[in-house]
């Protein structure tokens, strides 16, 4: 069954250029050209994944984002036109787990959208896959993290970013090293969303921000006790 794609921008024209090339790669889309739109559709189609633009009517798509991330966990791909800095910061910390500025190469989009669906899908088994460390209990088949037994609700990306340094836990991690290997594609523009991305993690796992994430500074990050290192 194709991946279904939810599509927003106020820009048809742009709207049609992306419906064009997703279907062309075998993918079912759906449009909305407004915020309030998007939420609705994004609420009642269900999408695989989310092409969010920034600048909309109704609401902007920061607000999309920060109200979709209440109810769903769906993907979602900030597209933006400006460059700066604090945008693309902000729809991380909102829970966006990727972004393209604009222009772009359909290669490139589609090349994130791959990759975001690859994280996002993953196919059911037979044994959940359970790891338990400190008070963590991580189970790997069903994309769930608990604590103390209340499940903590954590977007694909940020879900592969603490499974990744939980199995190479004592061990320092470079910014290039998680980029390379979390955003599973050739990104080494902005190692800025593997920082959001790490301290929005920090955040959900635990009112000190130290407790399970470390620091090596001007190396990377690692999982575990300074002590450890």
């Amino acid at each position: 069954m194709p991946a279904k794609i939810l599509i927003v921008d106020d820009e048809k024209n742009i709207v049609n250029i992306l419906k064009f090339n997703l279907i062309k790669e075998g993918y079912d889309t759906i449009e909305a050209y407004d915020g309030q739109t998007a939420i609705e559709k994004a609420l009642i189609e269900k999408p695989d994944l989310i092409l969010l633009d920034v600048m909309l009517p109704v609401f902007d798509g920061f607000t999309v984002c920060r109200k979709l991330r209440e109810k769903i966990q769906t993907p979602i791909i900030m597209l933006t036109a400006k460059e700066e800095e604090l945008d693309k910061v902000l729809g991380l910390e909102l829970g966006a787990d990727d972004y393209v500025t604009k222009p772009f190469s359909p290669r490139e989009l589609l090349a994130r959208i791959k990759s975001n669906l690859r994280r996002y899908n993953v196919p059911e088994k037979s044994e959940n896959k359970l790891t338990k460390i400190f008070d963590l209990e991580i189970n790997e088949d069903k994309y769930e993290v608990r604590k103390d037994g209340k499940a903590i609700e954590l977007t694909s990306r940020e879900f592969e970013v603490l499974i990744y340094l939980v199995k190479n836990a004592g061990v320092v991690i470079s910014r290039e090293k998680l980029l390379e290997t979390i955003w599973d594609y050739e990104y080494y523009g902005d190692m800025r969303t593997v920082d959001v991305t790490i301290s929005r993690l920090r955040d959900k796992l635990s009112e000190d921000t130290n407790k399970y994430i470390m620091t090596k500074r001007g190396k990377g990050y690692f999982f575990g006790k300074e002590d450890n290192i």
